[in-house]
């Protein structure tokens, strides 16, 4: 009864007949649909919506090869060199699927690997008995072979994928990918340490992921050495109460920066505050019901929200003698106390200068299109400079590099403002991105009295960034 109810579900919203709208009103009645009444309803409805999400993904393949070639159609048709064909198609993807630009380029690949060369994956995908995330992985898997060996391995899957979890899934296709071309994954297993890389990624709890991908013997050398070396802090009863993996982590910060503890890091960080975080004190002292501003989160431009006391823990000096001394320098920032956002600063010039750069990417924190948590590589003039755009806080934007490469394509628009930027697609739709105040969860406060001048009202923060000593 629950196969034939998913699949009398998905049949309901396959096929041309269904328009934008009836999908539309699905969304509605699924969104106002009540949990079920027993706990066999329960378990049977999970399984139907799980078989849903399966089929809408398999629409969606459906509809993004449809534009794809309905773009490059028309836009053969106007004379559009091949090569420039699709070029933006996958940030409009991205937008409409809220995603970020990359993973629209690979949804985009995707889509279309799965209808040439994966048509049983696929179907398994359209019928709800597989799921997007592991059809990706078979995409992933077999993106170095020819389409022929593609289809091939595909056949060679059917009919058993739907039973195999994540791994699996890997194993089997990674299997059958090297049996069908075995001197390519031999050459491929041989060449692999050119992507070697290092990585860092935030966190939970302001921490952040440093990660390294390393040829296994090397990667496995550095792992028994810094074994090794924790063993010996631990055996010479220098561990301070530190657990095995508490040293083996300060040990990596420290054999990486040569420096004599792991608190003193000697790179150059920006860190925002309000001046009252930054001495953790505020006149009106607590206890009255309300959150103290002394305790207001700090932000590590980059990376996110860090706890006050965390912040300050940071600037405190060591204790360990003039080697964990740091330098630091601060700079002073004004909010507009209604907004929290950035007063402005402008230029003349067609390049933004460093110190209006700086506002840009202190503002922006991360890549401002919606959805993308990209790095900022560029700070861009959302109306283009070729076309009167200004070089001013009001007509910045920071964005990575692949954003501001595709703004530049036929059909794409950018309007801003510091509060708000407003992205226009070639098709005609609009997204929306509002700026978020320069200390997230930092309420903002009302003016002190309703004559006073503006210039008054604006908050300070610090811009704290700081080097340690030279020894």
């Amino acid at each position: 009864m629950v196969e034939d109810g998913g699949n009398a579900l998905v049949a309901g919203v396959r096929g041309p007949e269904v328009t934008t709208a009836e999908l539309a009103g699905l969304v509605v009645r699924l969104a106002a649909c009540p949990a079920g009444v027993t706990e066999a309803e329960n378990i049977a409805r999970l399984r139907v919506l799980e078989e849903l999400k399966a089929a809408c993904a398999g629409a969606q393949v459906r509809e993004t090869t449809a534009l794809q070639t309905a773009r490059r159609d028309a836009e053969r048709a106007r004379g559009v060199p091949a090569r420039r064909q699709g070029r933006g198609l996958a940030g409009e993807i991205a937008l409409a699927r809220r995603e970020s630009p990359w993973c629209g380029s690979r949804w985009l690949t995707a889509a279309r690997t799965l209808t040439n060369d994966l048509p049983h994956t696929l179907a398994a995908v359209t019928r709800g008995a597989l799921s997007e995330a592991r059809a990706l992985l078979v995409v992933r898997e077999t993106t170095h072979l020819s389409p022929a060996q593609r289809r091939e391995l595909d056949a060679r899957l059917a009919g058993r994928i739907h039973q195999w979890g994540d791994r699996e899934v890997v194993a089997h296709t990674r299997a059958h990918a090297h049996a069908l071309d075995p001197r390519d994954a031999t050459e491929r297993a041989r060449t692999a340490e050119r992507d070697r890389l290092v990585t860092i990624a935030s966190a939970a709890e302001s921490m952040v992921h440093l990660s390294a991908l390393l040829p296994k013997a090397q990667g496995i050398a550095a792992w028994q050495a810094l074994g090794q070396a924790t063993g010996q802090v631990i055996a010479a009863g220098r561990a301070a109460g530190r657990t095995r993996d508490q040293v083996r982590a300060d040990l990596l910060v420290e054999l990486l920066t040569g420096q004599e503890t792991a608190t003193a890091v000697p790179v150059e960080v920006h860190l925002i505050m309000t001046d009252t975080t930054l001495h953790g004190h505020h006149p009106a002292g607590t206890g009255t019901g309300v959150a103290d501003p002394a305790e207001e989160p700090a932000w590590l431009v980059g990376h996110g929200p860090l706890p006050a006391q965390i912040a300050r823990d940071l600037l405190a000096p060591e204790q360990d003698g003039p080697s964990g001394t740091t330098r630091v320098w601060l700079r002073r920032l004004y909010t507009h106390p209604e907004s929290g956002h950035l007063v402005a600063m402008d230029s003349r010039r067609r390049v933004f200068p460093a110190l209006l750069r700086r506002m840009i990417i202190l503002r922006d924190d991360t890549c401002r299109t919606p959805w993308c948590d990209a790095p900022i590589r560029h700070t861009d003039h959302a109306t283009p400079h070729a076309r009167g755009g200004p070089t001013t806080w009001t007509n910045s934007s920071g964005l990575c590099e692949r954003c501001n490469h595709t703004k530049e394509n036929p059909g794409w628009r950018h309007r801003a403002s510091p509060e708000h930027l407003t992205i226009t697609t070639p098709t005609g739709h609009a997204y929306h991105h509002d700026t978020p105040p320069l200390l997230r969860g930092h309420p903002p406060r009302p003016p002190s009295g309703p004559h006073s001048r503006i210039e008054h009202h604006l908050h300070a923060h610090i811009d704290i960034h700081w080097l340690p000593h030279a020894s």
